[in-house]
C-alpha cells in the first residue's frame, strides 16, 4: 500500500507530515544511502556501483545486519567522509521536517579503527552548522560496542564527557546485547552519568525481557533502544509505565533485522505482529524511529505510515509523534517550545 492510500485517501497524511517531528534513534552510518557510499568508495579509489551496496544492504537477520553495518562503516576512514555523510543526513531530515534529532554515532567503532574522534565529531559538527540555522536542531550520542568490552566502553564514554558541551548529550550502548551482561558496563554508565550525560541502552532487540529489566535495574536507563521484548513481560511493562522509560520503536529495523521473528519463535514476522499498539496502551513513553534508515529503506515519514496497519488511529500516532519532543533529553523550557510548536502547527492543519 502506497502512503497516498493511507488514512482512507484523505489529506490526513499530507498534512501530518508537515508536522515538526522529533527523531530519536538513528544511527549517522545508518544513514548512508548508496549513492553516497558509492562517492565515499570512489574518494578512496574504490570502484562501487549502488546496485552491489543495495544487495549488501538486503540483510534479514541480525549478525549479517552487524556484518553490513561493518563494512558501510569500513569507508568513514576521515573527518570529511563524516561531513558528507551528515549534510546528506540533514537534508534528509530538514525533507521531512525533522526540526530535532538525538544522532547516534558510533564512537566505539571510531576508537577501534584508531580514529580521532574529537576530529570526526567537531567536523560533523561544523558539517551541520547550516542546517541547524535553518530550523534543524541536533544533539549527539555517544556510542559503544557491547562486545567490545568495559574498557572500549569507558573509551567513550571519556571522548563523550569531553565534548558535552560541544552537544553530545547522552552515552549510549549498542552492538550484540547477547555478548556480555550489563552489570560489566555499570560504572561507566555511572561515570557518564556524574558527568552530566544522560544514559541510553540498546536492549530487549535480540535479547530477552531480563536484558531490558538489566538496562533499567542496573544500567539505569533512561530510554530502551528498541525494547520489543519487553512484550513477553507485564511486570516489565507496568515498570516502564511506572518510571516513564521510554522505548525507541523502529518497525521496519525490528522486521529487517529478524529481531520480532525472534522473539516470536518464527521464520518470519508481520506489522500485525509487533508490540509498538500493546506499549502504547499499556502506557510506556514511545517514540518512532527509522534506525539505519538507508540500510532499511525506510524514512521517518514511513514508519509513521506503518502505524495505522497496526491498528492504531490518527490521534494515537499524533500522541506518539507528540510524545517524541517529551522523551528528548532537552531541558524542559525547551521540550515546552517544541511542544508548542507542533501543537500550533497541528492546529493550523485541522489535526486536533
Amino acid at each position: 500500500m502506497s502512503s497516498s492510500q493511507l488514512f482512507s485517501g484523505d489529506s490526513w497524511a499530507a498534512r501530518f507530515r508537515a508536522l515538526p517531528k522529533a527523531e530519536l534513534h538513528v544511527h549517522l552510518e545508518g544513514t548512508m544511502e548508496p549513492a553516497t557510499v558509492v562517492a565515499l568508495a570512489k574518494n578512496q579509489g574504490e570502484t562501487l556501483d549502488e546496485s552491489t551496496v543495495a544487495t549488501r544492504y538486503a540483510t534479514r537477520d541480525f549478525n549479517a545486519f552487524l556484518e553490513a553495518y561493518k563494512w558501510v562503516t569500513s569507508y568513514l576512514r576521515a573527518p570529511a567522509d563524516y561531513v558528507l555523510v551528515a549534510r546528506r543526513m540533514s537534508e534528509q531530515m530538514l525533507a521531512q521536517n525533522v526540526v530535532y534529532a538525538e544522532v547516534t554515532l558510533s564512537a566505539g567503532v571510531m576508537l577501534l579503527r584508531k580514529q580521532d574522534v574529537e576530529a570526526n565529531f567537531c567536523a560533523i559538527r561544523e558539517a551541520v552548522a547550516p542546517y541547524e540555522s535553518r530550523g534543524l536542531h541536533l544533539q549527539w550520542i555517544f556510542d559503544a560496542v557491547r562486545q567490545f568490552g568495559a574498557a572500549a566502553a569507558r573509551e567513550v564514554a571519556r571522548c563523550a564527557v569531553k565534548l558535552r558541551d560541544a552537544g553530545v548529550v547522552a552515552f549510549g550502548m549498542g552492538g550484540d546485547e547477547l555478548a556480555r551482561p550489563a552489570s560489566e558496563f555499570r560504572k561507566v554508565y555511572d561515570y557518564a552519568a556524574a558527568n552530566g550525560l544522560r544514559r541510553l541502552v540498546h536492549a530487549g532487540e535480540i535479547g530477552g525481557p531480563d536484558s531490558v529489566r538489566h538496562a533499567v535495574e542496573i544500567l539505569r536507563a533512561e530510554r530502551i533502544g528498541h525494547g520489543i521484548a519487553a512484550a513477553a513481560d507485564p511486570n516489565l511493562m507496568a515498570l516502564l509505565a511506572e518510571r516513564f522509560i521510554g522505548l525507541e520503536i523502529c518497525p521496519t529495523s525490528n522486521l529487517r533485522t529478524g529481531a520480532l521473528a525472534q522473539h516470536l519463535g518464527r521464520a518470519n514476522a508481520s506489522l500485525s505482529d509487533h508490540p509498538l499498539p500493546r506499549f502504547f496502551h499499556a502506557g510506556i513513553p514511545l517514540s518512532v524511529s527509522t534506525d539505519d534508515p538507508a540500510m532499511f529503506g525506510t524514512s521517518l515519514a514511513s514508519e509513521f505510515d506503518l502505524l495505522e496497519q497496526m491498528g492504531l488511529g490518527k490521534q494515537q500516532i499524533m500522541s506518539i509523534a507528540e510524545g517524541a519532543f517529551h522523551g528528548a533529553f532537552l531541558p524542559a523550557s525547551e521540550q515546552s517550545a517544541f511542544f508548542e510548536a507542533f501543537r500550533a502547527k497541528a492546529e493550523a492543519l485541522s489535526l486536533l
